[in-house]
């Protein structure tokens, strides 16, 4: 999508949405959406597991390391070293995120959400 795009879409009864088939496909959603609450709104975006497939963690990985002035050796050595901590820090995330979802720590209602009816 190289233009931002908007569509109207509708909210069932029971909270639910369906996310537009272009915007599914385009996007690569899977089974799971991430659904982040933002001063603007609601951002919805596809949970990805990091396999990495399109090089996206590998590329910021080694822009950061040739920042930081790494060259030869070293750059391939801490690049490895970096790599291998992407996995858990991605799965402690999920962790705490399924606690508080247990937890109902953060919760807020619909009213704090999206202001009272009038």
């Amino acid at each position: 999508m190289k233009n931002m795009e908007s569509k109207t879409i509708s909210i069932s009864t029971k909270r639910q949405i369906t996310i537009p088939q272009k915007y599914y496909e385009e996007l690569d959603f899977g089974s799971e959406a991430v659904c982040e609450l933002r001063p603007e709104g609601l951002f919805i975006r596809p949970v990805h597991y990091f396999h990495d497939d399109d090089g996206s963690f590998s590329e910021e990985i080694l822009a950061d390391l040739i920042a930081q002035g790494l060259t030869g050796e070293q750059l391939l050595t801490a690049f490895k070293e970096q790599r291998k901590k992407i996995r858990p820090a991605v799965e402690a995330m999920i962790a705490e995120a399924r606690q508080m979802a247990v937890s109902g720590e953060g919760k807020i209602s619909l009213d704090e959400l999206f202001g009272a009816e009038d």
